[in-house]
């Protein structure tokens, strides 16, 4: 709509529509609400955005003119084979090397935990490494480590000895989005940056949640889960300059939607906190049932699940 290529259209579009897993998660664990029903749709969805990045870098290159049609959709099932072959091997490494592997780490490590710690975090930067070799992305790498010591009887307590480390990387993921941003032209271009960020904010909060009540979920659970992913993800960064590398973004577009990026995943920790005001204004306004009316409805599908089992 505003002049420019289809192409470049079309990964503006695929750009946006990504999430962010490393924040969004880590405010999840803090509320420790892991099993509620909002919490589990967000998870889903950002383990399948995190699928969908491999098959964004093989798209790239049709979208920059450097390869065919043709050669993008064999790129496509080139890299959908490799996903099942990958998930196929994390899957049988999860039940044969896996506990063996921990269950050893233990026994040398009864004395000091830092061997553990240690073992814990080369072997997720291992599956990491993998995940990226074979052109996935490496969120989806690191994720299927955690799936795999998740399966074992020593999941409680890596993630009790990882939880230091967790935050220091947290740290430095944070301190590298700061260098990518050029300060200046973002000051001069600050009422374009902040329109641009709360049409993000809006349009992804309106779009998830309509997507998400279609699924048949109620009024209140889709709104959560479409604010919980209103920014843009970690991994866009890295799109954005494969993007850049083969010209499809290219000067004051490629700064701006790095400034976008950015700014989205610092408002993140705001929006999150204005979730219960948002929610207690929408009973008042009578948008959303009350507690007692949820836990109700909640007690009644379980005794009709029960029946029909």
């Amino acid at each position: 709509l505003f002049g420019a290529s289809l192409s470049e259209g079309v990964f503006v579009g695929s750009f946006l529509s990504m999430s962010s897993t490393a924040v969004v998660v880590k405010f999840l664990v803090e509320r420790n609400s892991n099993n509620a029903l909002h919490v589990q749709i967000t998870i889903g969805t950002l383990i399948f955005q995190d699928c969908a990045v491999g098959l964004l870098f093989a798209l790239l290159p049709v979208l920059g003119g450097n390869s065919g049609l043709l050669q993008g959709i064999m790129s496509m099932g080139k890299l959908l084979l490799v996903l099942s072959l990958y998930i196929t091997a994390t899957s049988i490494l999860s039940w044969s090397f896996v506990p063996r592997f921990l269950k050893l780490m233990m026994r040398l490590s009864s004395q000091t935990n830092e061997l553990y710690q240690l073992a814990a975090v080369a072997f997720c930067l291992l599956s990491a490494w993998c995940s990226d070799k074979l052109g996935l992305s490496l969120e989806l790498g690191s994720f299927m480590a955690g799936v795999m010591i998740s399966t074992t009887d020593f999941a409680q307590h890596t993630l009790d000895q990882v939880e230091p480390i967790r935050n220091l990387f947290a740290a430095l993921f944070l301190s590298s989005i700061g260098m990518l941003i050029h300060v200046h032209f973002l000051w001069n271009h600050v009422d374009i940056l902040l329109a641009s960020v709360i049409l993000v904010v809006v349009v992804k909060t309106a779009v998830v949640a309509i997507v998400t009540k279609a699924f048949g979920y109620s009024l209140k659970t889709a709104f959560i889960v479409g604010i919980s992913l209103a920014q843009i993800g970690e991994f866009a960064f890295v799109l954005l300059s494969r993007a850049s590398n083969l010209h499809l973004v290219e000067g004051k577009m490629y700064l701006l939607l790095l400034g976008t990026t950015a700014l989205s995943l610092v408002t993140t920790p705001l929006l999150f906190k204005l979730i219960p005001a948002v929610m207690n204004l929408g009973i008042l306004m009578h948008w959303f049932p009350s507690e007692s009316t949820t836990q109700i409805e909640g007690k009644v599908s379980v005794i009709e699940a029960n029946r029909m089992l």
